[in-house]
């Protein structure tokens, strides 16, 4: 029920800002995760001794690990915005994010939304 709960609590607009932001700040991880990948290899070049080598396969795998969730959290949050977003138009009247939530659904199940302006109700589909 994160999208209503969401909804109910900040309003939708504020809502798909956040959650904008939140998937932007995983971008902004996968960047950082590819530098420290791109340094680990710089430094698994060098040859120092076993103990450095292996700890520079930590550093492999763990950014390598972490920059790949990043990036599928990152694209998941911007798709699930975007998508309850193209359903944030009254179908009646056109008005776009000018709703009250009516009833939460059940999680994965969507949400029930009336139009301030003319009332028309319509499910957005989480």
């Amino acid at each position: 029920m994160q999208l209503a709960d969401g909804i109910r609590r900040l309003g939708f607009r504020k809502w798909y800002e956040r959650e904008l932001l939140k998937s932007h700040a995983h971008l902004a991880l996968t960047f950082f995760c590819t530098v420290a990948l791109l340094g680990a290899f710089e430094a698994a070049a060098q040859f120092r001794g076993l103990h450095d080598q292996v700890l520079n396969a930590a550093a492999i795998v763990g950014s390598g690990a972490i920059g790949v969730w990043a990036l599928r959290r990152y694209l998941y949050l911007l798709m699930h915005a975007e998508t309850v977003a193209k359903q944030a138009d009254c179908p009646q009247c056109g008005v776009y994010a000018r709703f009250k939530l009516v009833e939460g659904g059940v999680e994965g199940a969507g949400v029930l939304v009336r139009c301030r302006d003319c009332s028309h109700q319509w499910s957005i589909e989480d």
